[in-house]
């Protein structure tokens, strides 16, 4: 399989456009029809992130200028949430910056996912909070929570050159502890941070053998302030080819077309939709997103169908 998924990477245009890129649309719609899943976050907890990762604007190593501010009290949680499923979203996430949560944060949450979910009948709640046992997840699961979400960013062998805070043995234990407590996982990571083929091949085969559920395909939207604000590694051809490669490793996983899509994609976001059965909508965690009526829009023309009412 490795072979095959460089060779998208690396063939002329003609072959990728001709064999590799049809492939790819055939799997999304024999495995997700014409169907688009959408979802939406909430920096739930803003900035102060002590780990050193050169993509963030949130880390230590980041003068970026953000937004900065604790976890949010437990009623503004439930607004937002509630908010996002009112205009049709299916999955809502909080995502909180740091390496790991407290114990109040934790159950601040809990109480939040536990008050959303009893409030909207069907609402699939998500939470992304970094490193965390497995007690914690079992409380969550209690509490109403359908999936965690935990990037592995990179491949094991690019991860240090991202960041030296946090191992990536950790947070691939990460993942296999959510698996543990039987919730259903989302891990993918950032693209286009200067890693080579074999690094988006390595991590697309990790993915593949842990069989996640979701794939967030996140493309650098380099930030002033960061490490890497002046990466300028992809072009739209080249993340749609990354999306094609991640849709023919997985199949039948959701491939989530996420941040930095408007600002790598450009142009070929409707045709990426044909390749990514999933796409995160509004603002991302530090950068404006599209209005959900554009997005909406795009959708509708491209003749697919979602539940998002705008």
């Amino acid at each position: 399989m490795k072979e095959e998924l460089l060779h998208i990477l690396r063939c002329s245009l003609s072959d990728f456009y001709s064999t590799f890129l049809p492939k790819a649309i055939f799997l999304r719609f024999k495995n997700f029809e014409n169907y688009l899943e959408t979802c939406a976050i909430l920096n739930a907890k803003s900035g102060r992130c002590p780990s050193d990762c050169k993509f963030c604007a949130q880390s230590s190593v980041s003068t970026a200028k953000i937004k900065v501010y604790p976890l949010m009290k437990e009623e503004e949680l439930v607004e937002r949430a509630l908010k996002a499923f009112e205009a049709g979203v299916n999955r809502f996430s909080f995502v909180t910056s740091g390496i790991s949560p407290t114990r109040e944060e934790v159950k601040t949450i809990g109480r939040a996912v536990e008050n959303v979910v009893s409030r909207t009948k069907g609402a699939q709640v998500c939470v992304s909070l970094g490193v965390i046992g497995k007690r914690e997840l079992e409380f969550l699961k209690g509490c109403g929570i359908s999936r965690y979400h935990h990037n592995l960013e990179t491949s094991k062998e690019f991860y240090p050159r991202i960041t030296s805070t946090q191992s990536w043995h950790e947070r691939l234990r990460t993942v296999e502890r959510a698996k543990e407590a039987g919730l259903s996982v989302c891990c993918g990571g950032v693209f286009g941070m200067g890693e080579g083929p074999e690094d988006i091949v390595s991590l697309a085969v990790t993915l593949a053998n842990l069989e996640v559920d979701s794939v967030p395909v996140n493309f650098l939207h380099p930030i002033k302030g960061t490490p890497l604000e002046g990466a300028n590694f992809l072009t739209p051809v080249k993340a749609l080819r990354i999306l094609t490669l991640l849709r023919i490793a997985m199949p039948k996983a959701q491939v989530r077309l996420c941040g930095g899509r408007e600002y790598n994609l450009k142009n070929l976001q409707p045709l990426a939709l044909l390749v990514a059965d999933s796409l995160m909508v509004g603002d991302y965690l530090t950068t404006p997103g599209r209005a959900l009526k554009e997005d909406a829009s795009m959708i509708k023309e491209l003749g697919l169908s979602s539940t998002l009412e705008v």
